[in-house]
């Protein structure tokens, strides 16, 4: 019997992966990547357009480029004809939002709007709705909505309502005319098939989607009157299952693709979520950790439980009959890459040009002769915000114990220990509302360094496994395309056959577990301190920088 197999497409925040793979075993036969040509942009609009502080757009042509670029080139490089290619599925960066006309036209494509930050897409890093993010808490909690507890009481900056608020408020004609306000993933599935769907995940972990229904119009409404029909005239209240069937290839995709008119199409998913199947993770107890740019957390469970400062939970929004629970934090990769450009004096770069490696690979390197504690510092992982469980984009990084002889990779190996511990937070957070963690798996671009790894399995004194696709995310779409041809009768089936991971690769090093333990301690007594707003100076330089 011939080999058969489906694309998953996983559109990041920098990059579109395209990965063609078998179906009776995951394995991976070709793969494509495709840089946004546009980026983020964070400083200017193409047309010159300034933006504000906190601000980050994209050009939706930028993921169109995907489909006509990284998808053929996956195709071209597996050798597999386009006939035995059964189904495509794409997952991406939640919440990452826009604008469109009925027909699905994005606004930031018609002239009239090209000059308007509010007509682009807003990508999930787009903090400059904190304001809107705030009123919207606030609001439920004085109205005691019944959705809020669900996220673990505090809606974020990042997400739909928040982003959609802000061009309300700040731009009533671009919000008029906006006649859908609909993620990104779901928007490229309407342009594969010419169907618009809305997928379940997003909804329920972006949208404030819960016991089937948004936000009532009164509440809406209260926030804003332009508000209160948002949801009956942009949003759309028909929800698609994952795994499901969005459409098939139009004649127009499958020129874009290189694939067959007709090629089924799977309902979209967020790229954390999607991963868990990719790790064949279907069960309670095993937390993804999807680490990139940000961290995604998410774990399913067969109880429902209010998790203080989590994403969310949705019934069903990870895999069928299990509760999804979703925590992460705003910045892991980021802040790396912060640090490198902006931090790290030439004399590194220097010898790591010597040396022939990456400037990541020398400061691990270095960073990795230290014993646990030995450079004296503690940092706090908010230079891109805290996403759980404080819930609060403005906050801002910190690092505790400089001295005179403080070098790079000293840094270095805290800013690393900070990110490990937040995820060690989040996990005891999980644990002390009834959702236990055994075992962390761990998926994304940063399970190439050996440092993090083995501090993250010392921090949380967990076993870490990791998932052998180096593209996750695109190979749990790949699973849900399977699914949604028919090839797997569900998830369950189609992870267990497909799923790549390595069990155990890390486990907990005692004598460093007892000294990170010291030192998380610390880590705690900084991050209550000044994340719940006992600091006068704190609130004193956030005040000045929205100001500015």
């Amino acid at each position: 019997m011939a080999d058969t197999y489906t694309i998953g497409v996983d559109f990041g925040t920098e990059s579109g992966r395209a990965v063609v793979v078998r179906t009776s075993d995951g394995a991976s036969v070709g793969e494509g990547v495709t840089p946004y040509a546009h980026g983020v942009m964070d400083q200017r609009l193409p047309d010159g357009t300034p933006l504000g502080k906190d601000w980050a757009l994209q050009h939706p042509q930028d993921y169109l480029d995907v489909f006509q670029q990284a998808v053929p080139a996956a195709l071209r490089e597996s050798g597999v004809n386009p006939d035995d290619v059964r189904g495509i599925a794409v997952d991406f960066t939640a919440c990452t939002v826009l604008p469109t006309r009925a027909n699905g036209t994005p606004l930031a494509l018609l002239p009239e709007y090209a000059g308007k930050p509010h007509a682009w897409v807003k990508l999930w890093k787009h903090h400059a709705a904190q304001p809107q993010a705030d009123r919207i808490n606030a609001l439920a909690e004085q109205r005691g909505e019944s959705w809020l507890p669900r996220y673990g009481g505090k809606i974020s900056s990042e997400w739909l309502f928040a982003k959609a608020l802000q061009i309300v408020d700040e731009d009533p004609d671009t919000y008029a005319a906006t006649e859908r306000f609909i993620e990104a993933a779901d928007w490229v599935v309407w342009r594969l098939t010419g169907v618009e769907t809305r997928n379940a995940c997003t909804a329920g972990y972006k949208a404030i989607y819960q016991d089937g229904h948004y936000p009532s119009p009164e509440y809406l409404g209260a926030l804003n009157p332009a508000f209160a029909d948002f949801v009956q005239t942009r949003l759309g209240t028909d929800l698609s299952p994952l795994g499901g069937l969005a459409g098939h290839l139009t004649e127009e995709a499958a020129g874009w693709t290189g694939l067959n008119a007709g090629t089924p199409v799977a309902v979209a998913n967020v790229d954390a979520h999607v991963t868990l199947p990719a790790a064949g993770v279907t069960e309670p107890g095993r937390l993804v950790a999807i680490m990139g740019t940000s961290t995604c957390h998410v774990m399913v469970d067969t109880n429902l439980r209010e998790v203080p400062g989590m994403c969310g939970v949705v019934p069903g929004g990870v895999v069928p009959g299990l509760y999804g629970y979703e925590a992460g934090q705003s910045g892991v990769g980021d802040i790396f890459a912060w640090f490198v450009k902006n931090a790290v004096p030439a004399e590194y770069y220097e010898q790591a040009e010597r040396e022939n490696l990456n400037i990541h690979a020398l400061l691990e390197r270095e960073a990795a002769k230290q014993a646990p504690g030995e450079h004296g510092l503690v940092a706090l992982d908010w230079i891109n915000g805290n996403r759980s469980v404080l819930v609060d984009a403005e906050l801002s990084g910190m690092i505790v114990g400089l001295t005179m002889g403080t070098r790079a990779p000293d840094i270095y190996r805290a800013l690393i220990e900070a990110t490990a511990y937040g995820t060690r937070l989040i996990i005891e957070t999980f644990e002390a509302s009834g959702v236990p963690v055994h075992e962390l798996v761990i998926a994304g671009g940063l399970k190439r360094n050996r440092l993090l790894m083995q501090i993250y399995a010392d921090v949380t004194g967990r076993p870490l496994s990791v998932l052998d696709a180096e593209q996750g995310p695109a190979l749990g779409s790949a699973i849900h395309a399977a699914v949604a041809a028919g090839i797997y009768p569900d998830i369950f089936a189609a992870a267990k056959a497909m799923g790549q991971v390595s069990r155990g690769v890390y486990a907990p090093n005692p004598d460093a577990q007892a000294v990170y333990t010291e030192l998380y301690e610390e880590y705690r007594e900084l991050h209550d301190y000044f994340g719940r707003g006992a600091n006068e100076v704190m609130h004193r330089l956030r005040a000045r920088r929205r100001a500015e």
